[in-house]
């Protein structure tokens, strides 16, 4: 009877160690995606609505210190947003609102919606209705990250709609239950 030299022995059960753990690794990129997916869906409110001005840093509260707003994402690829700003105006009667009203109403609001493509990393919306008509047909890319109950979507820097400064906006959204 042959016995096997022990250095083979302990190759193997090394190699077999080192296959194991390298099958680990590799699966849990899979499942931190597919985790940090299934943590995406759902409803989430807006906590934040910040702008930096690239050149200089300054950081402001676009719609307030307490914007409202929800964004929800579900598993059949569609998503809606909606919030505005903490203090808007409010209309006495719908019927009797002026032009001047509507459009104060207008500028403090941003809505949308269509579908939404997602890889761990960054996250495409793919716009089929918006409130302006000018996002409408659009894919508007936002960086995200998620800080425990906490969802965080940030822009490219890109020009301001408010005044043409290069501009990094971030949205600080909290998951309901």
């Amino acid at each position: 009877v042959h016995m096997p030299d022990m250095n083979c022995r302990v190759k193997r059960v090394v190699m077999l160690f080192a296959v194991t753990i390298l099958a680990i690794v590799a699966g849990s990129g899979y499942r931190s995606e597919a985790q940090a997916t299934d943590q995406l869906y759902g409803t989430w409110r807006l906590v934040s609505f910040t702008r930096t001005i690239v050149a200089t840093g300054e950081t402001t509260d676009i719609f307030g210190k307490a914007p409202h707003g929800f964004i929800s994402y579900s598993r059949d690829g569609r998503m809606m947003v909606l919030y505005v700003k903490d203090e808007r105006p409010k209309p006495t009667d719908l019927a009797k609102m002026t032009d001047q009203e509507r459009a104060d109403l207008f500028k403090t609001m941003v809505a949308y919606g269509g579908t939404y493509t997602f890889d761990g990393k960054t996250i495409t919306h793919h716009v089929d209705i918006s409130w302006n008509q000018i996002w409408t047909g659009t894919d508007q890319l936002r960086n995200i990250r998620f800080e425990g109950r906490k969802v965080i979507l940030s822009t490219n820097p890109q020009p301001s709609s408010i005044d043409g400064k290069m501009s990094i906006s971030v949205l600080a959204w909290e998951k309901l239950e």
